[in-house]
């Protein structure tokens, strides 16, 4: 069984830094809002319909073949980046500035009521324009790298290196320009931040700007990873980042990018490992169900997740 471990962590690896990155716009909200955006599982996945589709035009016109598959990744992460990062935006402005002031459990509903609408509308309109909505996303990268120990596909690379490059830069954003600053002030106290002539409202916006541009562009690495997309991709995959982002302290960036790993090498070991360590009393379909054991043990003993700190509520 050793044997294969190389291969799993790689796999885990990859599955690991998609979550991270989808993690990241639930952490972010909540640091300053304390609000759960449900509907951002679904902004992933209209990022891999919206990725999908500029690569399955760009070839039905026939520029895709001879065009470089790096320049067509780029091109298709930008164009999904502006749209999603708009419907991060449009979904702020629309459906959870207005119940700001409302009870917690208000804008919580008008999330999940967002997630269901943007289903919806992707299931319509993909019937309408294809007569389907399960799509199998054009692949741009084949092959593999030997590592010698393990074989790493290059569209799993790309996934990796990717998010690396987004989890880095966001991280620098924050913590060294002027809106990162204003980020943190907000999150620390709005009141006080709008007496400092911090513009809360275009804080909030930028934050939903960037969150959504990073969930829809891992969604056109995930349809890159694993070809086959549909509506309902972004509730699964929603949740776990959810999961990742507690499992590592919600509101907390670095901790949101260590669950998001954690949890994808968990997932992938318990698939692998789990029917023949228990004799195939269980098999890789109870990995899901290793992965939230582990973050509940971790809850009981540190509820505020690994990297978050226990702060007082805030009245």
């Amino acid at each position: 069984m050793l044997a294969i471990l190389p291969q799993v962590l790689v796999d885990g690896l990859t599955l690991g830094f998609m979550y991270a990155v989808v993690a990241l716009g639930y952490t972010m909200v909540y640091g300053i809002l304390e609000f759960i955006n449900f509907a951002h599982g679904e902004i992933f996945m209209v990022g891999a319909f919206v990725g999908t589709e500029v690569l399955l035009i760009t070839d039905a016109i026939g520029a895709l073949d001879g065009m470089n598959p790096y320049v067509a990744l780029f091109m298709t992460l930008v164009i999904t980046m502006i749209l999603t990062g708009a419907l991060g935006v449009g979904i702020e402005r629309l459906a959870y500035r207005p119940l700001r002031g409302a009870p917690r459990l208000v804008p919580l509903i008008s999330a999940i009521g967002v997630s269901f609408l943007l289903q919806d509308l992707v299931r319509f309109t993909e019937a309408i324009a294809r007569n389907e909505f399960y799509l199998n996303t054009p692949a741009l990268f084949s092959g593999s790298i030997s590592l010698g120990i393990a074989t790493i596909p290059v569209k799993g690379l790309v996934v990796i290196v990717l998010a690396i490059v987004m989890m880095i830069a966001l991280t620098l954003f924050v913590g060294k320009t002027k809106w990162g600053i204003a980020m943190r002030a907000v999150a620390q106290d709005q009141s006080t931040a709008a007496l400092m002539t911090i513009n809360v409202n275009k804080v909030i916006m930028l934050t939903f700007l960037i969150g959504s541009s990073l969930g829809g562009a891992t969604g056109v690495l995930f349809a890159q990873n694993y070809g086959t997309i549909d509506p309902y991709i972004g509730f699964i995959i929603g949740m776990k980042a959810f999961t990742a982002a507690v499992l590592g302290g919600i509101g907390n960036i670095q901790g949101a990018m260590f669950g998001g790993v954690l949890l994808g090498l968990l997932e992938s070991l318990s698939g692998a490992y789990m029917g023949p360590l228990t004799n195939g009393a269980f098999g890789a379909e109870y990995k899901d169900v290793f992965a939230f054991s582990i973050l509940i043990l971790v809850l009981l003993f540190k509820p505020e997740g690994l990297f978050g700190e226990a702060v007082k509520e805030k009245v």
